[in-house]
């Protein structure tokens, strides 16, 4: 069993699909579909407890999001020395894929920033900062690190849903921050040694499914959040 059946690779995580050819799985695979709900999530969450519903901001900014990290993030992330997901995909085809789908990303972040909220500019410019820094580990790596991850995945998506609303930062959008830092910090301190016992073969092991369990439950929370709060807004 080599490395094009998943060993050393990131295939056999719980998000990868089992069945279909090899290339489709790992295409699948490599959007990290769930994690990647969970940050449009954030978006939602920030922007539906703000004081103005303007869906189409929220759904707008979220398929940026979704674009940005779900395909561009993971795209650079997979160029990585140590090749997470493989071969099955050059680094030219990864950083074109990184490509097609970031420069729409910025084209919704840049419409909604010069139309309806200036302070998203800034934001979308810190996020784009992290997104570059964190995934192609520039300055040595220094933004490679569960706090930032966090900060740029969690507390900053809230905050922008937010401010794609109302061009402003309040009391409660930070406290709303707070709990995609948490939960994103979470989600990263758990799937680092998922990762590591999954390339390892170690895969059928108590702590691989205590960690898997950890994994699925703060997906499933934070998804579930931004659906409570939808329902909220939808019954009002």
């Amino acid at each position: 069993m080599g490395q094009a059946d998943g060993e050393g690779t990131r295939a056999n995580e719980w998000y990868v699909p089992r069945r279909g050819p090899r290339r489709f799985r790992l295409l699948v695979g490599l959007s990290f579909y769930p994690y990647s709900i969970m940050n449009a999530s954030y978006v939602l969450i920030g922007s539906l407890i703000a004081p103005v519903d303007r869906f189409d901001r929220m759904a707008a900014l979220a398929v940026a999001y979704l674009l940005a990290v779900g395909v561009s993030a993971h795209s650079l992330d997979a160029m990585a020395p140590n090749r997470p997901w493989g071969d099955f995909l050059s680094r030219r085809q990864l950083a074109a894929l990184a490509t097609a789908a970031l420069v729409p990303s910025l084209g919704l972040g840049l419409y909604l920033g010069v139309t309806f909220a200036p302070l998203l500019l800034l934001v979308g410019a810190v996020e784009l900062f992290f997104l570059l820094a964190y995934n192609l580990e520039l300055f040595g790596g220094a933004f490679h690190t569960d706090l930032w991850f966090a900060t740029s995945w969690g507390f900053l998506p809230v905050i922008a849903g937010f401010v794609v609303q109302t061009d402003t930062v309040s009391l409660a959008s930070i406290a709303a921050g707070l709990f995609g830092f948490f939960t994103a910090y979470v989600e990263i301190s758990a799937s680092r040694p998922y990762k590591a016992i999954k390339q390892e073969g170690g895969g059928s092991s108590p702590l691989a499914s205590k960690l898997e369990a950890v994994l699925k439950g703060i997906v499933l929370t934070v998804i579930a959040a931004a659906a409570f709060l939808m329902a909220m807004v939808l019954s009002r």
